[in-house]
């Protein structure tokens, strides 16, 4: 494998982009999304149950990381003994910065990854089973499938979009609300305020902060002139603290309404794993919120994640 990325939905244009989100969307869909919640309250209260009393809880390996690793295997349909393997590649791939000189590291952690998932791809065509990798390589519309490239390039997206982002996500909502402990005390006494609270946990501190675009034509913003071809930051986090969209910005409001917070990107590139990442947030703080309500972080001894577009935390010692 001498490409690091395959074809991926992020990366593609219309009309292949709307041709492409038509067949996943059809294996990611709502139903299939909402038939995981008790599933996902099952593995959330197995990571509580083997977390410590007290000290020594590492919060991304113990609970951020392994929960969405186990979710992302089992709707794929991979066995859970590889998840840690899993966690490694995709940890690997995220860390990985081609300007420090680390492009080898994450183009093998890519290239084991593509590996894997041509031989899980070419069994799930002879043995069909009741999962999403089924559901990927019998999808089509109008009578076309995913090629196989296409195929190990959505495999790679899910795997790194659904995993690392949802364990940021969480990791970044555990310092906000051990900062912030009044809200995280009103969140514990009303469980039912933790589905607006993600919202604002997505604002406040982005897990995605943003991605990189090619212009096709030119656009005018704010009195900045951008021409066509030109290659642009699109910066989610920066976009989601902007006072002109929220009054008081960098202030962490837990009744804001953030409707046009844009951690999940927007448009036609919208994250199509979002309904997920939101059940898994929602569940995993209202349990965590539950049991171990008046935890602490130590971020002298965090470490955080070094990559360019995902903000986030390798370890996290949590009490």
């Amino acid at each position: 494998m001498t490409e690091l990325f395959l074809p991926m939905l992020i990366m593609t244009d219309p009309p292949r982009h709307t041709a492409l989100r038509k067949i996943v969307s059809k294996a990611f869909t709502p139903r299939r999304i909402a038939a995981l919640e008790p599933q996902i309250h099952t593995i959330v209260e197995d990571l509580l149950n083997d977390s410590p009393e007290s000290g020594g809880w590492d919060f991304v390996s113990g609970f951020a990381g392994p929960l969405p690793a186990v979710v992302i295997a089992d709707m794929l349909g991979v066995p859970r003994a590889d998840r840690d393997r899993f966690r490694i590649w995709s940890t690997t791939l995220i860390q990985s910065n081609p300007t420090r000189g680390e492009f080898g590291p994450g183009l093998d952690a890519a290239a084991s990854l593509y590996e894997y998932f041509s031989g899980f791809l070419e069994e799930r065509r002879a043995h069909p089973q009741d999962d999403l990798m089924t559901a990927l390589v019998q999808a089509d519309a109008d009578g076309e499938r995913l090629s196989e490239e296409e195929l190990l390039g959505f495999c790679l997206l899910l795997l790194v979009a659904g995993h690392e982002t949802t364990t940021n996500l969480l990791s970044n909502s555990a310092v906000v609300l051990a900062q912030h402990p009044d809200s995280r005390r009103e969140l514990a006494n009303r469980p039912e305020l933790v589905t607006s609270a993600v919202e604002e946990l997505l604002r406040y501190d982005s897990p995605v902060q943003g991605l990189s675009r090619t212009l096709t034509r030119p656009v005018d913003v704010h009195g900045q002139h951008m021409t066509a071809g030109q290659t642009v930051l699109l910066l989610f986090g920066s976009a989601n603290r902007d006072d002109q969209a929220f009054p008081n910005a960098d202030h962490f409001d837990l009744h804001r309404a953030p409707e046009r917070q844009v951690a999940f990107g927007r448009g036609i590139h919208f994250c199509l794993g979002a309904a997920l990442a939101r059940l898994e947030a929602r569940i995993a703080l209202q349990t965590l919120l539950a049991r171990k309500p008046d935890w602490q972080v130590d971020l002298d001894s965090a470490v955080r994640l070094r990559s360019g577009p995902i903000r986030g935390y390798v370890s996290l010692p949590l009490d």
